[in-house]
């Protein structure tokens, strides 16, 4: 089999599509990997054969950017001629090349599903899926137009899912009784991430130490006009009984040139801010992790048995957030409530801990990036 894995570049979802190639590799198939930054070298490091992707498959730029991602995986398919695509959800560049190339697809969801199930979204599960596929699927009907495609049909969704549509979280993520879209399968959460560089994190873990107190890891997602988690990291870190770790990951530059919206945090306040392409050592390090509720922080703290705070604003986050709190994986972060307070409190619930720990056991037990290249494999039959 040769595959051609062409992932958004974001480490969200660049990283379970590098977890799935790596394991492809290994079953002997000849890999290419649309890849960049720290996670390419370490593909290459591997043995896998890595292209450079382009600022076509950024994230942020996914429904714009879909003829750029079209084009160039039809110039990448001419070096590694495959017999499937893997891609991720919402590259909808991928979908449309993939049925030129006359090639099966297979595409990587993220920690749950973001559309509607089979008989839809369902009570108690208001998080606008029916919105968030009509959104998606008006991207990929204007792409398709732009490059002279026909319609995608009465069944857009199905269109959307490609040959196989793998979920990277648990069933327990998903809404009781919710039956998914026929070719929706759950494999695990596909982890991955480029080696820490022990030396580079050496000064961050000895002030870490210095302070003595329990580390908060806040991984920060995109704002999308909600409201930042700044001000609540703020008043939380400063003077009190824990220390923030925090992750810009995806969140937007702050202003007058604040590279990470740091304008009105005290410089007395106990916060260390990172920006790595790694977080497992920190989630070694945390005894509590806090998030908007994007997959990879989730899946993260989820494998390394972290309690969880969600405080979610758009994009998945939302559906993420409630989809944890309905598993009593997480506990929803008050943002006007004491922080210490809070803090304490969800270090204490026993009872999320617990949830937490069985959902745990359950992602190590799926063998997920076995089954995904198992589902990539089946594709091509």
């Amino acid at each position: 089999m040769r595959a051609l894995f062409c992932p958004l570049s974001d480490p969200g979802y660049l990283y379970p599509a590098t977890a799935v190639a790596l394991e492809a590799h290994r079953r002997g198939h000849a890999v290419t990997l649309l890849s960049t930054g720290p996670a390419a070298r370490a593909a290459e490091r591997e043995g896998l054969d890595v292209l450079e992707p382009g600022e076509a498959f950024a994230v942020g730029r996914w429904f714009r950017a879909g003829e750029g991602q079209y084009h160039r995986i039809l110039q990448a398919a001419r070096t590694a001629r495959p017999d499937v695509l893997v891609t991720s959800v919402l590259c909808v560049g991928a979908l449309a090349a993939a049925e030129t190339l006359d090639l099966p697809v297979v595409v990587l969801g993220l920690a749950c599903h973001l559309w509607p199930h089979r008989d839809g979204p369902g009570p108690g599960d208001a998080e606008d899926r029916g919105w968030r596929l009509d959104g998606a699927l008006d991207v990929y009907r204007t792409l398709r137009a732009g490059l002279g495609l026909p319609g995608t049909g009465p069944d857009g969704q199905r269109a959307l899912l490609g040959t196989r549509f793998l979920l990277r979280g648990h069933p327990a993520l998903e809404p009781p009784g919710a039956e998914l879209p026929e070719g929706v399968r759950h494999v695990g959460p596909c982890w991955w991430e480029p080696p820490a560089d022990e030396a580079a994190d050496a000064g961050l873990r000895a002030r870490l130490d210095r302070t003595g107190k329990p580390v908060v890891y806040v991984h920060l997602g995109r704002v999308f006009g909600g409201e930042s988690l700044w001000p609540w990291i703020g008043r939380t870190f400063t003077g009190g009984a824990f220390q923030a770790l925090v992750e810009t990951g995806r969140s937007e530059t702050g202003r007058h040139g604040d590279p990470y919206g740091l304008t009105g945090i005290a410089a007395t306040a106990d916060v260390t801010v990172v920006r790595r392409p790694w977080m497992g050592p920190f989630l070694d390090r945390a005894s509590l992790v806090v998030t908007n509720g994007t997959s990879a922080p989730v899946l993260g703290a989820l494998r390394h048995r972290r309690p969880l705070l969600v405080s979610p604003n758009g994009g998945e986050q939302r559906v993420l957030a409630a989809a944890c709190l309905r598993a009593g994986v997480a506990a929803p972060l008050d943002r006007a409530a004491p922080g210490d307070e809070r803090l304490r409190a969800a270090l204490a619930d026993r009872a999320t801990a617990a949830r937490a720990a069985r959902t745990a056991d359950a992602l190590d037990q799926s063998k997920s990036e076995s089954a995904a290249a198992q589902a990539v494999e089946d594709a091509c039959r």
